[in-house]
């Protein structure tokens, strides 16, 4: 065989070698690797932000990681966390899904739209995504950056902008006035989603990733608590009975009812904070130190510099457990709203409450201490006498020599101040201020 010959033979070699080598690395490209599935379920806050960014983090240390699918179910949650986890999500360097199943409401649409390719479930919806508050200020930013978003994947920023403002309409989609929501089959039809999945082998498979390896990632139960008791709902209901705990506390005898629910409220509050990553134990070194200037203050008459910097502290324990300070001030005036509801109701209707009775005077006072009885004490109605011990708003006073257990009409009575006994309801005797 000449050499000429030979050379194309070595040539033809080379070619189909060449074409073997080629179809083994695609065939590797798209039948190996993993692909991991993060699920983005329950509302979108710090707790779901803090799991997104292990998780990817969990993922892309992996060598064989080609892509990531989110499976998303959520009725959204706070913009702030929404964004957030929309940037993590861009910049992943390996190829990106969104799995709508079955909703993606709110803030949901920002975390479905930032991912390479968007696929729904038959029978999910996408949309409504409009900011609580609605101000100008803070839907101008919203609708900016969910445009933003869609601009940079490749889908309408009108149709996303119209799912957050209802002044957008878009012919034959959605009119003025409305939100828009699209379930499956028109976000298909409009070219928001890529494809319509009746599950994740049909999200590969709209990858490029088929035959691909999936390792699915769980949400752990600390996560799933957190997202409870930092939601924009618990937090701030648990701020406000932890606050509204330590009035009761401060307005009755001893520890009891009021210390245990403040202690349960606050405890949850901050723990869930810390579950979600927003803060350390310093916060909580703040909180006790909050406790012990408002525990001097409860042992003093009137309120002076240890009750002001308790309360100080509380406000700035609140404000590190909080994502944001704008969190932290949403929280907060709910709470002190919900504080001065309590603290009214409190001072109408404890004194005439049996049930309050036995909170605030369930010490034992015994006549060996210069206690007396005060059941059926109708001569001392008329009488005046003096507050031994302060009225919060039940206390003793001081009538005719004996030491009685008493309450104010739900007022505060410093000790010393000269009362008057006004009235009885049932064995309580009832007193007022006097000049």
């Amino acid at each position: 065989m000449d050499r000429k010959r030979l050379r194309k033979y070595n040539r033809m070699i080379m070619a189909i070698l060449s074409i073997i080598l080629l179809s083994s690395v695609l065939t590797f490209a798209e039948g190996e690797g993993n692909v991991y599935i993060i699920p983005l379920e329950g509302e979108v806050g710090p707790a779901m932000e803090q799991f997104v960014a292990g998780s990817i983090l969990t993922a892309l240390e992996d060598p064989d990681t080609q892509g990531i699918i989110f499976t998303i179910d959520t009725y959204g949650g706070r913009v702030d966390s929404a964004e957030n986890i929309s940037e993590m999500i861009i910049d992943i360097p390996v190829k990106t899904a969104s799995f709508v199943t079955p909703r993606a409401i709110s803030a949901g649409v920002l975390l479905t739209i930032s991912a390479d390719y968007v696929t729904m479930a038959p029978g999910s919806n996408i949309g409504s995504a409009e900011t609580i508050p609605d101000t100008e200020k803070a839907l101008s930013a919203w609708t900016g950056e969910l445009r933003s978003v869609a601009q940079e994947k490749g889908r309408d920023p009108e149709l996303i902008a119209a799912m957050a403002d209802k002044r957008i309409a878009i012919q034959d989609v959605v009119e003025e006035g409305e939100l828009l929501n699209l379930t499956a089959a028109e976000a298909l039809d409009l070219e928001l989603s890529d494809y319509t999945a009746r599950g994740i082998s049909e999200v590969l498979a709209v990858m490029g990733l088929s035959n691909a390896n999936t390792v699915e990632l769980e949400i752990s139960r600390a996560v799933r608590i957190a997202q409870v008791l930092t939601s924009s709902l618990v937090a701030p209901m648990l701020l406000s009975l932890g606050m509204i705990g330590l009035i009761i506390e401060v307005m009755t005898a001893g520890f009891g009812v009021g210390g245990t629910m403040s202690l349960i409220a606050f405890s949850l509050y901050f723990g869930g904070s810390i579950l979600a990553g927003n803060t350390g134990m310093a916060v909580i070194l703040v909180f006790l130190a909050a406790i012990a200037l408002l525990l001097i203050e409860a042992m003093a008459p009137g309120f002076g510099i240890a009750g002001l910097g308790g309360l100080v502290l509380i406000i700035v324990s609140v404000v590190m457990a909080s994502s944001t300070t704008g969190v932290a001030v949403v929280s907060l005036a709910v709470a002190f709203l919900m504080s001065i509801i309590a603290l009214i109701l409190i001072i109408k209707y404890a004194p005439k409450s049996s049930y309050f009775d036995r909170l605030t005077l369930g010490i034992k006072m015994t006549s060996d201490s210069g206690y007396t009885s005060t059941e059926r004490r109708e001569d001392l109605v008329g009488k005046k006498g003096i507050v031994t011990s302060y009225l919060r708003p039940s206390g003793t006073v001081e009538v005719d020599g004996e030491r009685i257990d008493a309450v104010s009409e739900g007022v505060y009575l410093e000790a010393g101040t000269n009362v008057q006994v006004i009235r009885m309801e049932g064995r309580r005797i009832v007193v007022k201020k006097i000049d």
